[in-house]
């Protein structure tokens, strides 16, 4: 039995090194994951093949020469087309070849993924539960309020006291709306096909109308991707608010926001996997999300901002999961990615 033949078929990346560190021999997985060839691969060192991975250099080294095994679990791992891995490491010292170790990478993003998504899903529920309920709470004492400010606005004649009437009023209305979007849809609607692309379209030409001029707005559209089942007016709302996210964050010091469309195989949302989906991307080169608000940002009430409702990116989280898909953000200093996925299969 040929064991290149296995070790090619296997998922997991095998890497056999020695104890300078040089590339023996890569399976199929292991250029795959690294995004370089085979022979690019044999011809330089470990660290020639990567930006980043989560061990150092003296560690494999001290390992392969005190033939002591390894494991780092949940390590970041960056190639150098700059796509971010999480891995398991495992290093195992070759018995029957002195100086040499077999390295094993395997990828746990999708576990990491389904975990954090079922967390935030079962968080978000909670944390909307609370926020729906305190706003029935608020909103019944709110119309009895702007009532009153209504019949006393009538029996004032003094235009200086209604005045306080007439902000009563406005401030009621204001918190009325606000205690709405709280008790927004929560229930898929009627579904239809409809054209993603259409849908962006309508959004960048609201955003257009007050767009500073320091910021430019970019598309990349793959226009092999077919119509799909949806709400369009929720999927607007959705983008909208993400893409007005990325212009406030960009108002002060200017720059670029690209809307991307792109197809994925094989994904997997909550518990369920899907052979195609849409993955619609909102890019921003601007400072990013701060680190303390990236695991509740698509809370209710949640907001980097000081006069921010907090409700955008609640309601746009809430809208894909009302489509069945899910929205990913990974954000740095040096700018935001929303990813909105959306099952196509099974559409027309």
């Amino acid at each position: 039995m040929d064991t290149k033949h296995l070790l090619n078929n296997l998922v997991t990346a095998v890497i056999v090194i020695d104890a300078d560190l040089k590339l023996c021999y890569a399976n199929a997985a292991a250029e795959q994951l690294l995004g370089v060839g085979i022979h690019r691969l044999t011809e330089h060192f470990l660290a020639d093949n990567f930006r980043l991975i989560g061990v150092s250099n003296e560690l494999l080294t001290e390992s392969i020469k005190e033939n002591q095994g390894l494991t780092v679990n949940t390590a970041s791992l960056i190639t150098f087309d700059n796509q971010h891995h999480t891995v398991d490491i495992t290093l195992s010292p070759l018995e029957q070849e002195q100086g040499l170790a077999l390295l094993e990478l395997r990828q746990v993003d999708q576990q990491l993924r389904i975990h954090q998504q079922l967390t935030l899903d079962a968080q978000q529920q909670a944390a909307q539960y609370l926020v729906r309920n305190l706003a029935h709470e608020i909103k019944n004492p709110l119309g009895g309020l702007r009532g009153a400010a209504q019949l006393l606005s009538r029996e004032l004649h003094d235009p200086q006291l209604n005045e306080f009437t007439d902000l009563i009023i406005e401030q009621a209305d204001r918190l009325r709306n606000l205690v709405d979007r709280l008790l927004g849809p929560q229930k898929p609607t009627k579904h239809s096909l409809h054209n993603i692309h259409e849908v962006i379209q309508k959004v960048l030409k609201l955003v257009s109308m007050a767009l500073p001029e320091n910021i430019d707005l970019e598309q990349d559209y793959d226009p092999s991707i077919p119509d799909i089942q949806m709400d369009p007016e929720q999927l607007q709302q959705a983008i909208l608010n993400i893409v007005q996210n990325a212009v406030q964050a960009l108002e002060c010091d200017g720059g670029n926001i690209l809307i991307k469309t792109r197809t994925q195989h094989q994904v997997t949302i909550g518990t369920e996997r899907h052979k195609l989906v849409l993955a619609l991307s909102i890019i921003d080169n601007g400072p990013g999300v701060k680190p303390e608000l990236l695991d509740t940002l698509f809370y209710p009430m949640v907001t980097g901002r000081d006069n921010g409702s907090g409700l955008g990116l609640s309601i746009s989280h809430n809208f894909a999961r009302l489509h069945g898909g899910r929205i990913d953000c990974q954000s740095t200093s040096a700018g935001t990615e929303f990813t909105i996925l959306l099952p196509i299969e099974n559409n027309n």
